[in-house]
C-alpha cells in the first residue's frame, strides 16, 4: 500500500488518517507535504467543526521514514530544507482554526510525538507508548520541532523523553500531562469520536476564538486595549443570540457558525 495521509468527513467532523501500515506509519517526505495540504483544506472550511487525527491500524505514528531521511538529510543545507518541510506541517495542525482531536494507539514516537503535540487534545489507548529515542540513532531533535514537545510538557518532562530516550506508558504520559485522557484500547476510538462530537455540539465560533486565545496569551505579552474589545466579537453573531435564546428557551442550541 502506499503511504498516504487520508481525510474522510462525516458531517462537521474530519478524520485524518496517517496511513503507512508497514513502517507503523512513518512519514516520508511526501506524507509530511500531504499533511500540511491536508490540513490547509480543512482550515479553510467553515462548516468544519473538529478534526480527528489518526494512524491507520495499531499504530499512530512511529516518525519520519529513517531510510529516506538518511538520504534527505546528507547535508546540513538539505536538512535545513527537509525539516523546514516537516515544520511546515507542525505549523498547519497546530494553526488549525478548528480543534484537532488525536486519536493514538500503540506507538507514537519521535515525528509521531510532534505531531501528537500540535493537536489539542490527545486520546490514547492503555498500550500506547510515547517517546522520542533518538538518542541512540545519533541526531538530535529539530529545534522546531522540539518547541512542541517544550510547550506542551515542559523542560524537565522534555529532558526526561530526550536525555534518557526511554518510551513512556500511556499512563506516565497522562501525569506528566502530554496526554488528555487515557482509556481502554478498546475504546480509543470511541472516546476520540465522543469528544469530537462534543466539539462539535458546541458554538464553532466560540471553540475557534478559545484556540486563537490561548495561543495569543501563551505568548506571555501583555493584551492591548483593541484585543480587549476585540474578545466581545460574539456580541455580534447569531451564535451567541440562538445560544441564550436556547438556554432561556430550556432546548439544545442549534448553531451556524455565524
Amino acid at each position: 500500500m502506499t503511504p498516504d495521509v487520508l481525510s474522510a468527513r462525516d458531517g462537521g467532523i474530519a478524520t485524518v488518517t496517517l496511513s503507512n501500515p508497514g513502517k507503523l506509519n512513518a512519514l516520508d517526505a511526501a506524507m509530511w507535504r500531504r499533511l500540511a495540504a491536508v490540513f490547509a483544506e480543512l482550515d479553510a472550511d467553515d462548516a468544519l467543526r473538529c478534526v480527528i487525527l489518526r494512524g491507520a491500524g495499531e499504530a499512530f505514528a512511529a516518525g519520519g521514514d529513517l531510510v529516506e531521511m538518511q538520504e534527505a538529510r546528507a547535508t546540513a543545507d538539505n536538512a535545513l530544507a527537509y525539516h523546514e518541510q516537516v515544520g511546515m506541517a507542525f505549523d498547519a495542525i497546530a494553526g488549525c482554526r478548528h480543534p484537532v482531536v488525536a486519536q493514538i494507539a500503540g506507538p507514537c514516537v519521535g515525528g509521531g510525538l510532534e505531531i501528537a503535540c500540535a493537536c489539542d487534545l490527545r486520546i490514547a489507548g492503555e498500550s500506547a507508548r510515547f517517546g522520542a529515542p533518538i538518542n541512540r540513532l545519533g541526531f538530535s531533535m529539530y529545534p522546531g520541532e522540539l518547541a512542541g514537545l517544550l510547550q506542551l510538557a515542559g523542560p524537565a518532562v522534555a529532558k526526561e523523553i530526550l536525555l534518557e530516550g526511554r518510551l513512556l506508558t500511556a499512563r506516565e504520559a497522562y501525569e506528566k500531562g502530554l496526554v488528555t485522557r487515557v482509556v481502554a484500547d478498546a475504546g480509543v476510538a470511541a472516546e476520540a469520536l465522543a469528544t469530537a462530537q462534543r466539539i462539535a455540539a458546541g458554538a464553532p465560533l466560540v471553540a475557534r476564538r478559545h484556540k486563537q486565545w490561548i495561543a495569543r496569551l501563551g505568548d506571555g505579552t501583555p493584551l492591548t486595549m483593541e484585543e480587549k474589545r476585540a474578545s466581545f466579537a460574539f456580541l455580534e453573531t447569531d451564535d451567541y443570540r440562538e445560544g441564550m435564546a436556547a438556554f432561556l428557551e430550556k432546548r439544545p442550541p442549534r448553531f451556524s457558525g455565524r
